[in-house]
């Protein structure tokens, strides 16, 4: 009994500490939203109760941040404990945040500030290709109709091909028209989040009075409201209420509504009411369109072949094929390096594929093809759709591109009168492929060593 007066006496200080190791491993506004409202108490049994304020964050707590507190309880109190959430409404802060003005919203609701616009993020910086065209036509007809022409606009896809771009950029592009225009960028957890303090502070019609005064309202990432019933609720009435006045309203998601588990029905149903469009990975062009953007934008003067060169080595999204462009330029100024393709290659991991710069004879490819793969001149020209002719096509293709330097038109003609498309995909498909496959590496290596 009395190591369990000890315990009782001792575990409002303890608590504290798990607070506050649990503030050092998430974000403030996490933290702010979740823990600024909560108790713990240790009963008979050594169970370690945590008083909640309401179910949502109680449910919340038990999802998302259970292994935090696990690890932290474990920290201070020297090993592992059962925990038991509960709600308490009666609850107060145990340890009220010093920034209290932080928990509150501005008092002159609503009020609209336009700061978390990327000014980067324009209709102008969108590099357009095969990918991306359909997305980028919707967001241009919801700039000249907002509210009218695609309400909502559902933008899908994986991640890094510019949904957020695109979303910022409907804003940008409406703010220039209209400069009073009322626009609303916010991630889904900050919808949630704002939604949490307005309860808990007992503001929620200040809450309300901000998301559904809005003329545009832009909200990045919606999928994170699945399985988030109070938010779901609310967002819900929001949706409607913008909706009835012609506000116009942008989500993104890295899938389709429908695709999105323990999305309430009647949400779906709305998501999909207006349009809805995927944004792909981009395209070889596009790749390289990206890249002779960004390089404009900083004033960076990289030959095309480079370009080419990193576009063939990332077939991946936008954000990650930027990223790689900036190391390369930074790596080749620190080391004092010329940039080239034979540093861009070493940089990529890639080893030389180099014929020393010579122009090969397009026969000679072909023959060389053919003794490599043991095959005949009809087996690659042919109509022929053998698994095994598809690689050494393809290998073709690729050599007589990059090697020869002939268009695709031409390559068309010599492999039996195909059409260019089938010659690009094609190379693109050998171009991806020699970023990660060592084999198709080594073939490319033995043929090329044989053409010297």
């Amino acid at each position: 009994m009395d190591n369990f007066c000890t315990k009782i006496c001792s575990v409002d200080k303890q608590w504290t500490q798990v607070l506050d190791n649990i503030k050092d491993q998430i974000n403030p506004a996490n933290f702010r939203t979740w823990f600024a409202q909560t108790s713990g108490q240790i009963n008979s049994e050594g169970t370690l109760t945590i008083k909640v304020r309401h179910a949502f964050i109680k449910e919340s707590l038990e999802k998302r941040f259970l292994t935090v507190i696990q690890s932290s309880v474990e920290k201070v109190f020297g090993s592992s404990m059962p925990l038991d959430f509960k709600v308490d409404s009666s609850l107060t802060a145990s340890n009220p945040p010093k920034e209290e003005a932080e928990l509150q919203f501005t008092p002159n609701i609503p009020s609209f500030s336009h700061s978390s616009l990327n000014p980067k993020y324009t209709l102008a910086s969108f590099v357009v290709g095969l990918s991306n065209n359909l997305a980028y036509a919707a967001a241009q007809a919801v700039v000249q109709n907002p509210g009218i022409s695609y309400n909502p606009l559902f933008i899908y896809g994986g991640t890094g091909v510019g949904k957020t771009h695109l979303m910022h950029a409907i804003g940008q592009a409406l703010l220039n028209k209209n400069p009073y225009f009322k626009i609303i960028y916010c991630s889904s957890e900050k919808f949630m989040n704002d939604l949490v303090q307005g309860i808990q502070t007992k503001r929620t019609g200040e809450f309300r009075a901000k998301y559904r005064a809005c003329d545009l309202l832009l909200v990045d990432d919606i999928q994170f409201i699945s399985g988030r019933d109070s938010t779901q609720e609310e967002f819900f009435h929001t949706f409607n209420e913008l909706q009835a006045k012609n506000s116009q309203i942008v989500l993104t998601s890295d899938r389709p509504p429908n695709e999105i588990q323990k999305l309430e029905s009647r949400l779906a149903s709305r998501f999909q009411g207006g349009l809805m469009v995927d944004i792909q990975q981009p395209d070889f062009d596009t790749r390289v369109a990206i890249l002779k953007a960004r390089c404009a934008e900083k004033g960076d003067l990289i030959p095309g072949e480079i370009l080419t060169l990193i576009a063939e080595s990332m077939p991946t999204n936008a954000r990650e094929l930027e990223g790689k462009l900036l190391q390369i330029i930074q790596n080749t100024k620190l080391m004092g390096q010329v940039l080239t393709e034979e540093t861009v290659r070493k940089f990529l991991g890639q080893p030389s594929l180099s014929t020393n710069g010579q122009k090969l004879e397009y026969k000679k490819v072909l023959a060389e093809i053919n003794q490599y793969f043991d095959i005949k001149m009809a087996d690659i020209t042919g109509p022929r759709r053998k698994k095994g002719l598809v690689l050494p096509r393809q290998m073709a293709m690729y050599l007589l591109y990059k090697e020869c330097k002939l268009p695709y038109e031409r390559i068309g003609d010599l492999l039996g009168g195909r059409d260019h498309t089938t010659i690009m995909h094609g190379v693109e498909k050998i171009t991806e492929a020699v970023s990660r496959d060592r084999e198709i590496q080594r073939m490319l290596i033995e043929i090329k060593q044989a053409l010297q």
